[in-house]
């Protein structure tokens, strides 16, 4: 897709559709009159007809005999609340409602409507990632056509009138769509069904991904992840015909003693039946799913090379597939970690934490100084926090923090969950020093603490849970995989990189 930016008025603008956002309340005046004196009176009259409120994700389509093509209106809410994450939404939302249509050339117009709008160059990049996420159709994965797909932009046309730095908004949008794609390759990779991808094919498509971005790529199989002593990682596996691997992408060169090297650890779990604790049979057919967080960090080390050559940065994807078989885990068994610890297994379904635990050791000795993994780890986030937040544990808080800071430029939401210690002796096993489960009760605090067991230095983990796929579409998304917290992995990767 080309970007170009222009600073025209918007109804000068040649093109197959406009996008403009409108705020709540919004009256028809200034611009957004003198556009509508161009339609005559249109936008006026549905405006007083109640089509066009301005409120979240609402959306009006509006012929014109001008230059720029039928007008997409899409609200973005009051106008005080305009944020990050309502800028890309406002992108997607408007590529979205254009689907099934014929539009090569799309303009939106970046106006800010009045409040706490964000600068120019933000929105530029925002709303250009908006409508590269938007434009994604997992459908298409598995099919030719799609006949109501979002349409195929091949130029994007970001009108800015009386812009005083057009080649910064350039920029911006640039960066904007390297991000959206990242996110794009992160739900494909998540939506892909099992049969399509175990993790020897989640390995493969890693290192398709790194050749082309000059990133190092190791792949540890079981019998040498055994030998390392990886014993809970190999644990989960043991019961696929597809055996498990650790995937290793590593670029830039390593950072002078007191530099900061970033590891990205993402679950990967390309099929999650349960093993021996089976699952119920509804809605097993989403544990596709469960390698979301592994599709986040691959298309975050990505990104970041795609925007930072040569990025100092690690990922470390356990890939492993849960199922029952004659040489699954069984509950009570008991197994050795990576660092050491023994760990009763109790629960074969609470996998993850066993798989995350051995993969941030590995990914400390290989010199991480802090450490982010990504899991789609409980239900219970999803029943706290819903689709739409993130929830999380770190510590230290500063690194905490910090990460929060990225997650506020990506216009991604997050919600801190307290590590409570007084529920890690309800963790502690007969015969060995730990259980994976300590019960329903606190289940998503133990998650947390039975993670923090395996890491020494600053971490941060973000459960996906709930967040990772939706269930059914929405205005700005396809339902399937969202590639959250890919974006926040990118900026935090930027953020504390040199250059």
């Amino acid at each position: 897709m080309l970007i170009r930016v222009v600073t025209a008025l918007p109804w000068e603008v040649e093109a197959d559709a406009l996008g403009l956002p409108l705020a709540a309340e919004e009256t028809l005046e200034g611009e957004l009159g003198a556009l509508d004196q161009r339609v005559d009176g249109r936008l006026s009259a549905l405006h007083t007809f109640g089509e066009l409120s301005g409120k979240s994700d609402r959306t009006a389509l509006v012929p014109t005999a001008l230059a720029c093509g039928p007008v997409v209106v899409a609200g973005i809410g009051e106008a005080d609340d305009a944020d990050r994450r309502g800028a890309v939404r406002f992108g997607a939302t408007v590529e979205r409602r254009l689907g099934g249509r014929r539009v090569r050339r799309l303009a939106i117009w970046l106006r800010a409507p009045g409040g706490r709008a964000i600068d120019a160059s933000t929105r530029a990049e925002l709303v250009t990632r908006g409508v590269v996420e938007g434009s994604y159709e997992p459908a298409m994965i598995y099919r030719e056509s799609v006949e109501t797909a979002p349409p195929a932009i091949e130029e994007l046309i970001l009108v800015a009138p009386g812009a005083a730095d057009p080649a910064a908004l350039f920029a911006a949008a640039e960066r904007g769509r390297i991000v959206g794609e990242g996110a794009n390759t992160a739900r494909t990779l998540a939506n892909r069904a099992a049969n399509d991808v175990s993790p020897a094919v989640l390995a493969d498509e890693a290192a398709a991904l790194a050749a082309r971005h000059g990133i190092a790529v190791e792949v540890i199989h079981a019998a040498r992840a055994a030998e390392l002593g990886m014993g809970m990682f190999v644990a989960v596996g043991r019961g696929s015909d597809n055996p498990p691997c650790l995937i290793v992408l590593r670029s830039g060169d390593a950072p002078p003693g007191d530099g900061r090297l970033l590891a990205l650890v993402g679950k990967g779990v390309t099929f999650d039946a349960g093993g021996i604790s089976i699952k119920p049979a509804e809605r097993m057919s989403e544990m596709k799913m469960d390698k979301a967080g592994a599709a986040a960090a691959i298309a975050a080390i990505v990104t970041a090379n795609r925007l930072r050559p040569g990025i100092p940065l690690v990922a470390v994807v356990p890939a492993v597939e849960n199922m029952p078989g004659p040489h699954s885990t069984r509950p009570g068994d008991v197994v050795r970690a990576l660092n050491g610890k023994t760990v009763e297994i109790d629960n074969t379904d609470a996998e993850g934490r066993l798989i995350l635990g051995d993969a941030l050791t590995y990914a400390e000795r290989l010199g991480a100084t802090h450490l982010v993994d990504v899991a789609t780890l409980t239900g219970a986030v999803e029943r706290m926090l819903g689709k739409q937040v993130t929830g999380g544990f770190g510590a230290p808080q500063a690194w905490w923090d910090e990460v929060m800071v990225a997650g506020v430029r990506a216009g991604e939401p997050y919600w801190q969950l307290p590590l409570v210690d007084d529920y890690l002796p309800d963790m502690e096993g007969w015969y060995a020093e730990l259980r994976n489960s300590g019960g329903p009760e606190a289940s998503l605090a133990r998650s947390g603490l039975f993670i923090r067991q395996f890491v020494t230095r600053p971490w941060v983990h973000l459960d996906i849970g709930g967040s990772a796929y939706l269930r059914r579409e929405t205005p700005w998304s396809a339902r399937g995989a969202t590639g959250v917290t890919h974006a926040t992995l990118v900026e935090l990767a930027l953020a504390g990189a040199p250059g």
